[in-house]
């Protein structure tokens, strides 16, 4: 008696079904995390510029709005920025939410933050 082995028709379409969610679940969702690592490096950019130790808020705000147009950054102006001296140190901060549609009435809410010193 020979015994057969491999996936049932089932099996592998319930396989792929599931693979394909996750698939577009990550779509979805990576290019929010990758804007969030391109603004933390502008951020943590803009506060590290030494032309920048005595600016002024105006200034600041000048200088990140710069690196943003580069990086393509749209979900985070250079008026949503705190910017704050910390014991002489520029410490920039900032902190925002976006909300992904997955389909029809369901969304992925995330709420981004961070700072130029951590």
């Amino acid at each position: 008696m020979k015994l057969q082995r491999g996936f049932s028709l089932n099996t592998l379409m319930i396989g792929g079904a599931v693979l394909f969610g996750i698939a577009l679940l990550a779509m979805k969702v990576a290019p929010e995390y990758m804007e969030y690592g391109a603004v933390l490096k502008a951020v943590k950019a803009t506060a590290t510029d030494t032309s920048l130790k005595d600016a002024s808020v105006a200034q600041v705000r000048k200088s990140y709005a710069k690196r943003a147009e580069i990086d393509n950054i749209k979900s985070l102006s250079e008026q949503d920025l705190d910017i704050t001296k910390e014991g002489g140190e520029l410490v920039i901060s900032f902190a925002y939410t976006r909300k992904v549609p997955l389909f029809h009435n369901v969304s992925l809410v995330f709420d981004f933050e961070g700072a130029s010193n951590k």
